[in-house]
């Protein structure tokens, strides 16, 4: 079995073609139940987010294998096949192993070091394993890349500081609350923004969630995407001096939130500083506000910069990561040359221990007399001896530094010791002249 991959990606496909090939918003485990149902896929893995769709598999016959995923893709997504085929990559073997890693420790992603990618992949392989399509190789394969998306997380800092503009925003919340868990959010705009702010600050805890939107219906249905509630805009003010954070995301031309309205929610009672996030561009807020000794007001620039400097020290973070991948997938290419070794191993292995039993029937008439325990000692000393004998030359054999090398040997071993032959049979009728020797010296 060998190891294949074919797939799209952000780097190969744009995202309208990305989204007609997409597995994600589908049942996972049905798209690899009929992935696995292809002849030449022995092992499947289908890994779907929204910038790839990659296909593993695990195949004796990659070029059956490639037509066969092409067709594939085009019947499951019903896309004709021409529409998709120049933005396919493959690769085979290590390269495959290589593109899964990479992927695993985040260094593929449009966003390097998004924090997902590693659970994507996790759910991907448990998708295909809960329905028994992965066996050895897969098994084997995506342990050793979650393997290296920890080891890249643990040991690098590619991972860390908000690379978003929303992830920056709770980010800062953190910083100035603390754990977000119990904090009140108003969020102002029902845009694409103020939805992935307000679903970050809904992960990360916070007691309760309102939106309000100069149209009441995107703000309802973001609402319930966030597990909020929506209130009418002209609530706003009041709700204003409920919250501890306040997100605002608007398309007016003017500031919605002035001087007196942050006043007025910062009144005498209040302990807690208020946070507002201005996303908007022009700004929804007016620029005093964040002259009030109890708000917190950053806009757009601010968190782009935050944003900058973190991508900055991700990128610083890029080589050390590609290094731990690389070691780790030498590693794991002399543990697939190991396993290109295995038959004959097994072969040899068999063939000694073929020549151990027929000794042992030959010499049945001379063994007959001991007690069973002595017998069954003699038949574990002897299995023990060749177990040692080969030990090193088997080691050795699976630990060749290349393909070429390992080819050699290999046939050497095969031809030395008539590994493709049938089993010895005992040479009952010649001789024993050792035995006939060492029977002299017996008392």
């Amino acid at each position: 079995m060998h190891l294949f991959l074919l797939g799209v990606s952000h780097r190969t496909a744009p995202v309208d073609l990305r989204e007609r090939l997409d597995f994600s918003s589908r049942d996972l485990g049905a798209a690899v139940e009929a992935l696995a149902t292809r002849s030449s896929a022995a092992e499947s893995v289908v890994l779907s987010t929204c910038n790839r769709s990659e296909l593993y598999i695990a195949t004796g016959e990659q070029e059956r294998t490639r037509d066969e995923l092409v067709a594939f893709l085009a019947d499951y997504h019903q896309v004709p096949r021409d529409t998709f085929l120049p933005h396919l990559f493959t690769h085979g073997g290590a390269a495959a192993a290589h593109h899964l890693f990479r992927v695993a420790a985040g260094l593929d992603s449009l966003v390097v070091g998004e924090p997902q990618i590693l659970g994507q992949v996790k759910d991907a392989f448990h998708a295909a394993a809960e329905r028994h399509c992965t066996g050895p190789l897969l098994t084997k394969t995506f342990d050793w890349a979650f393997a290296v998306g920890k080891r890249v997380r643990s040991e690098t800092a590619l991972g860390e500081g908000a690379v978003s503009v929303s992830f920056a925003a709770v980010a800062l919340a953190r910083k100035i609350f603390g754990r977000l868990q119990g904090r009140r959010v108003l969020v102002v705009g029902a845009g694409e923004i103020s939805a992935l702010t307000a679903q970050h600050l809904r992960s990360h805890g916070v007691a309760e969630i309102v939106i309000t939107n100069r149209t009441a219906g995107p703000a309802e249905v973001l609402a319930s995407e966030t597990g909020g509630r929506a209130i009418p805009w002209s609530e706003m003010a009041a709700a204003m001096a409920r919250a501890d954070i306040v997100v605002t995301a608007t398309g007016s031309q003017r500031p919605i939130i002035t001087r007196e309205h942050a006043q007025a929610a910062t009144g005498r009672r209040r302990v807690d500083p208020l946070f507002i996030i201005d996303i908007a561009v022009p700004r929804d807020v007016d620029p005093s506000v964040s002259e009030i000794e109890q708000v917190f007001l950053y806009n757009i620039d601010d968190l782009q910069s935050i944003v900058q400097e973190n991508l900055a020290r991700r990128s610083a973070e890029i080589a050390r990561a590609e290094a731990i991948v690389a070691e780790e997938l030498v590693r794991f290419a002399a543990w697939q040359r190991s396993r290109r070794a295995i038959p004959t191993v097994v072969a040899l292995r068999q063939r000694f221990d073929e020549i151990r039993r027929a000794e042992l029937q030959r010499l049945e008439s001379r063994l007959a007399a001991l007690p069973p325990d002595a017998r069954a000692r003699i038949d574990e000393v002897t299995r023990l001896i060749v177990e040692k004998l080969l030990l090193e030359p088997t080691e050795q054999l699976k630990a060749l530094p290349d393909e070429e090398t390992q080819a050699v040997y290999t046939e050497a071993v095969n031809r030395l010791f008539r590994l493709d032959d049938g089993p010895d049979e005992p040479a009952a009728s010649e001789p024993d002249v050792r035995a006939t020797d060492r029977s002299r010296n017996d008392p």
